[in-house]
């Protein structure tokens, strides 16, 4: 059993193979440990997030060390029939590399049964080991732009179903009709760790959209359930129909939409705790400046607000209303009915009157603003959380012209905040941001000029950079001394990718939960609200603060007698 550093709050358990991790995950969760909030399992990892507050790293090294990987673990779950349109493109491909014929490929893979093994990489999909050990091929080399929601696919030793159309590497053999994540169901992801698959052959032809999947549970009746492959996650409702509102706006305060600039998108502290449906915690980007728009409303902190990018945003007030802008610096302007213009500081309660416009200016410092509404906005959780999770498609959608949001009334003793000073080190394109990083836990991956170049080179944020992950560029680019394919494991916020380019990647609220790519550090945590911050074009210096240390505990064997 190898630890390998994460973050502070992070480490990565490293095994020998999928039925140590397996084995170790059931301890875990069988006998959990305090202070640990979230946990990835992947194909040799393990990814533990903990609270240093109630547990040190040492004592969980400690703990996790002493727990035996050698048991066995019975995948006997309920099992799921898979219906199969074998017309993939890269059947014929697969035959090849295999020296098989595709109908061979068609019967090998569904002459087996299948366990969900982890979960990841987007909502609702699962990995699948167990099936016939032949069916061993790589991920393509250059992967796919888009592959359509339903894709039944190869990587590795491993089955998959994509469940919403999403780029990707893996070999496609075909399609399902069957919905694998469906947000009006009572679970959303149909597959889950334990539970067993079976596909079928439901011949060549795509045949319609809708299909209808058989779940057999050992000792219950067998169930149906019937969906559409479109591949997208039902959204919430943000109460934002302009019909809806009409008839009780005098009654209701609300903000009307004008104009939602670049992006606008509904964020709280987000929804920890659904890593085994395939799903992140997303939340705000800036969890210091969303915390600070509530406090200065009398809210609650993790209250859902208006996160804004790079300003253009502009609403209209329909009854009065406390509102409060924090995050990034840049001109409030208000305008009432009359036509009167003045404006408004960051970090302070704002009142509006019915009429009243509010609109957001390019900021000077920083790119994302958030926006709180006294009482919250009347906006319907999903997963528990009000976030939008740009990547995955979860949560409400971003808000468009014309959208109304209702206000709820604020609660007993909801007391508004002193107006508060705005942060002094919000990112600018004219200073290089600084940011510290924990070395770990693919350090090794590369080799020792790329972790002197990580931290001795300025690298530019580049345009493809949103909620997902910040795209860097520099002159050179990190070499790696691993050229292994590195099998999928958790990542989280602040992690720092290298993929086959050499020009890193930060990855931010939305990233994947597990990822392919080695991770060379992470920001620290007490930094992820800055890099939330950075501009397009701005340069970043990462600064090293740790030693890449890995810790190597001789496995447990626990005699049962």
């Amino acid at each position: 059993m190898r630890f390998l550093p994460v973050n502070t709050d992070a480490l990565l358990v490293e095994l020998d193979d999928l039925d140590q991790t397996l084995a170790l995950f059931a301890a875990l969760q069988n006998r959990p440990i305090a202070g640990v909030t979230e946990m990835v399992p992947a194909a040799r990892t393990v990814l533990v997030i903990f609270q240093p507050s109630l547990v040190s790293r040492d004592a969980l090294i400690a703990d996790i060390g002493s727990r035996d990987t050698t048991a066995h673990v019975a995948r006997d779950g309920k099992l799921i029939e898979i219906p199969v349109h074998y017309n993939g493109e890269d059947l014929d491909e697969v035959a090849q590399l295999l020296g098989i014929t595709p109908d061979e490929v068609v019967r090998r893979h569904t002459g087996g049964t299948y366990s969900v093994a982890f979960t990841g990489f987007a909502p609702g999909f699962a990995y699948l080991s167990g099936g016939d050990p032949s069916l061993d091929v790589p991920r393509r080399k250059t992967p796919r732009t888009r592959i359509p929601a339903g894709a039944v696919a190869l990587a590795g030793t491993f089955s998959g179903v994509y469940p919403q159309a999403s780029p990707g590497g893996w070999q496609i053999l075909g399609v399902t009709p069957v919905p694998m994540w469906d947000l009006s169901r009572e679970t959303p992801a149909l597959l889950q760790p334990g539970y067993r698959v079976r596909f079928i052959d439901a011949g060549a032809s795509a045949g319609t959209s809708t299909g209808t999947l058989t779940g057999t549970s050992t000792g219950t009746s067998t169930g149906t359930l019937t969906g559409t492959s479109t591949g997208t996650s039902a959204q919430a409702s943000s109460s934002t129909s302009a019909d809806a509102a009409a008839s009780d706006s005098r009654a209701t305060p609300a903000l009307e939409v004008v104009s939602p600039g670049l992006q606008a998108v509904f964020e709280d502290l987000g929804r920890a705790g659904q890593a085994r449906q395939g799903v992140a915690a997303s939340g705000a980007m800036d969890r210091g400046a969303l915390r600070a728009a509530n406090r200065l409303v009398g809210n609650a902190p993790g209250e859902a607000a208006i996160e804004i990018v790079y300003g253009g945003f502009q609403l209209r007030a329909h009854g009065p209303s406390v509102v409060a802008v924090t995050g990034a610096l840049g001109d409030v302007t208000l305008r009432n009915a009359g036509g009167t213009t003045w404006t408004a500081n960051t970090y302070q309660a704002i009142a509006l009157d019915d009429g009243d416009t509010l609109t957001l200016g390019q900021p000077s410092a920083g790119i994302r603003y958030y926006l709180a509404a006294r009482g919250g906005f009347d906006v319907q959780p999903v997963l528990g959380s009000c976030s939008t999770d740009t990547l995955a498609h979860v949560g409400p959608e971003p808000l468009a012209v014309g959208d109304r949001i209702g206000i709820r009334p604020a609660g007993q003793g909801a007391i508004v905040g002193a107006p508060e000073i705005a942060p002094a080190d919000l990112p600018t394109t004219n200073v290089e941001v600084v940011l510290d990083v924990v070395l770990g836990p693919r350090t090794d991956w590369c080799d020792a000029e790329a972790v002197a170049l990580l931290s001795r080179q300025a690298w530019t944020v580049t345009p493809q950079s949103n909620r997902v992950g910040i795209r860097l560029n520099g002159d050179a680019p990190l070499q790696r001394a691993n050229h292994a394919e590195l099998p999928s494991e958790g990542t989280r916020k602040g992690s720092i990718q290298v993929p086959a380019s050499g020009q890193p990647v930060l990855f931010l609220a939305d990233h994947p939960l597990t990822g392919g790519y080695p991770v060379i550090g992470s920001v620290a945590p007490w930094h992820l609200d800055r890099a939330a911050q950075i501009p397009i074009g701005a340069r970043v210096r990462f600064n090293p603060i740790s030693d890449f240390v890995p810790v190597d505990v001789p496995a447990v064997s626990v005699n049962p007698t």
